[in-house]
């Protein structure tokens, strides 16, 4: 792999716990350089990033509807929204989005944990 494989993740998510741990089982890592690990509450993934997710999977994937940033916001003012303030929403707040987020060096996303989903895309 020449770049390495992003992933936004929350360290006190159970979910991205076990993201990380299925990845290093596969020998991803950010020590051999193949992992970058980034806090999605600190840095969201970029509007382009959301973008191709948006494509890809669809917005509904996208939201992490049980969060408190969800729940603050209401599902009925998510809804009301168009796509485009969607995505600029989950860009400004990374509580937002559904994780953990991977992005893979052809910039294919992955949104949630599904080991089988992971399998595929990432070892094949």
């Amino acid at each position: 792999m020449s770049q390495a494989l992003r992933i936004y993740s929350y360290p006190p998510c159970g979910t991205c716990r076990k993201a990380l741990q299925w990845l290093a089982q596969q020998g991803f890592s950010v020590e051999a350089g193949n992992l970058e690990l980034v806090d999605i509450t600190r840095q969201p993934p970029t509007l382009a990033e959301l973008r191709q997710a948006f494509e890809a999977l669809g917005r509904k994937h996208l939201f992490n509807t049980s969060g408190q940033s969800y729940r603050a916001l209401g599902s009925a003012a998510v809804a009301a929204m168009d796509d485009e303030a969607a995505l600029k929403a989950l860009a400004a707040d990374g509580k937002l989005i559904k994780r953990p987020v991977a992005i893979t060096a052809s910039g294919a996303a992955l949104v949630g944990f599904k080991p089988e989903e992971w399998q595929a895309a990432l070892v094949g």
